[in-house]
């Protein structure tokens, strides 16, 4: 009401680079299964399904954990060691889409309250982004914690964290999808470079529940 529908317009935009980022990480999950595990990517992304709309609903990877360790084992064809050890790890301490998302709502709120950043900027806000990223809860609303840091590292108001809390909520439900389809992804590599990985079991149809 105070300043208008242009603000609407910026935060619109906002979103779309947003998801945009995060759509562009979602295929490089995939390229990372194709050059690094040398698999289809394409039954791993139709098999992690159930996982990516619970992580949707919730908005928690922790929440979500319990489905994705059962994918992967059942589905996937990960072994039990890795799929219960290397995931709740990378649930943990591993939030690509949260480091994304932190980068970006810097730079957001240097353009609007018109500072500018330069190279040193950027570089701290890769650092703090990625450290914040590994510090963030996984439950909902657990990256506002570490937005303040971020801010602070490169000078910019804390006041601009209330511009985005009543868009946050719908972002944070994609950036958790991310993360846990981020998790699994790197889960099944490392299973893959063990040995252990059952590539009978990944390519093998989904069978549909009586």
């Amino acid at each position: 009401a105070d300043y208008g529908i242009e603000v609407m317009l910026h935060l619109g935009n906002f979103i779309l680079v947003v998801l945009g980022a995060l759509f562009i990480q979602y295929i490089l999950f995939g390229l990372m299964l194709l050059v690094i595990a040398r698999v289809n990517p394409l039954p791993f992304y139709s098999k992690m399904l159930t996982t990516q709309a619970l992580a949707l609903a919730t908005s928690s990877s922790k929440a979500t954990l319990p489905t994705a360790i059962s994918e992967l084992r059942n589905k996937v064809g990960v072994s039990k060691g890795s799929a219960s050890f290397i995931l709740p790890l990378g649930a943990a301490v591993n939030m690509d889409a949260t480091a994304i998302y932190l980068g970006i709502c810097a730079v957001f709120f240097a353009q609007i309250f018109g500072i500018n950043l330069d190279f040193n900027h950027y570089i701290i806000l890769i650092l703090t982004a990625t450290i914040g990223s590994i510090g963030a809860a996984g439950f909902p609303g657990g990256s506002m914690v570490m937005m303040g840091m971020v801010l602070s590292s490169v000078g910019l108001p804390l006041e601009g964290i209330g511009v985005i809390l009543g868009i946050d909520r719908l972002l944070e439900m994609v950036r958790t999808m991310i993360n846990i389809t981020g998790d699994c992804t790197v889960t099944l590599i490392v299973d893959k470079m063990e040995g252990t990985f059952n590539k009978k079991t990944y390519y093998s149809k989904i069978k549909a529940p009586k």
